[in-house]
Formats: structure tokens, C-alpha cells, sequence
């Protein structure tokens, strides 16, 4: 909330409008969001094969097989979904590089993988990459 000059002690509300000028409407910000969102959650499920893949034991196990086939579909689905509205190359740069930092640190969390400094410093780069390229999108 803030005072506006002039207005006594009334408070009111600023808008925020994340960039767009006033009068556009609620679509246009789906339209700009929307795939973003398509490919934050499509790079986690892509995570969730990228991991699931270790559980399969060679595609013996059926539990662990469906799901992971189930999570490379919608994976797939959803980055199908986001590459409508966003370029292919940053797209697929963004949702490899969730891709690979997520597993990356799950294998640490879950699987003992090793955790040093240079490998932690390497996935930071990743995640800068991402960010550069969201920012410049």
C-alpha cells in the first residue's frame, strides 16, 4: 500500500503491471507466462525420467518403467506445449539445463553421488545459463 500526494490519509493500492502498459488484458500475460510455465514443469519431469531411468534396472522393473514413461511423455508434452510460443534453441537449452541440474543434484541427495566443490560450481554455471537465457528470451 502507499499514500498518494494530495489524497489525505486514503491509502491506495499500486498496480503492478509486469511490464505491460494499462488497458491489456489478463491474456496477454498468460500469453508472455504460460510457456514458461510449460517448460519449468516439463524440465521437472524430466528430472523425474532422467531419475526414474536409475530405478527402472534396465526396464525390468514395471513400476518404475511405467512411471518413468509416463514423466518422458509429458515431458515431452509439455515442452511440445512451450516451443509454440518460445524459440526451439532456448527452449530446449532451458529445459535440458533444468534437466541436468535437477538430476545432478537429486543423484547427489539420493544416489551418493559425489558432491564437490567443482561439480557444485559447474552446476551453478548451468543455472546462470539458464537464467541469461530466460532474461534475453
Amino acid at each position: 500500500m502507499s499514500y498518494i500526494a494530495g489524497a489525505g490519509t486514503t491509502p491506495r493500492l499500486r498496480v503492478l503491471t509486469l511490464g505491460f502498459k494499462h488497458g491489456r488484458t489478463t491474456r496477454h500475460l498468460q500469453e508472455r507466462i504460460m510457456p514458461w510455465i510449460y517448460l519449468f514443469f516439463a524440465g521437472l519431469f524430466e528430472i523425474g525420467w532422467a531419475i526414474g531411468l536409475k530405478y527402472t534396472d534396465g526396464f525390468t522393473r514395471p513400476l518404475p518403467t511405467v512411471l518413468t514413461v509416463v514423466s518422458m511423455t509429458i515431458s515431452v508434452g509439455l515442452l511440445g506445449l512451450a516451443l509454440k510460443d518460445l524459440p526451439v534453441g532456448t527452449a530446449y537449452a532451458v529445459w535440458t539445463g533444468i534437466g541436468t541440474v535437477g538430476t545432478a543434484l537429486l543423484g547427489m541427495w539420493l544416489l551418493g553421488e559425489p558432491a564437490a566443490a567443482i561439480r557444485l560450481g559447474c552446476i551453478g554455471l548451468i543455472v546462470c545459463g539458464i537464467v541469461g537465457l530466460k532474461l534475453v528470451a
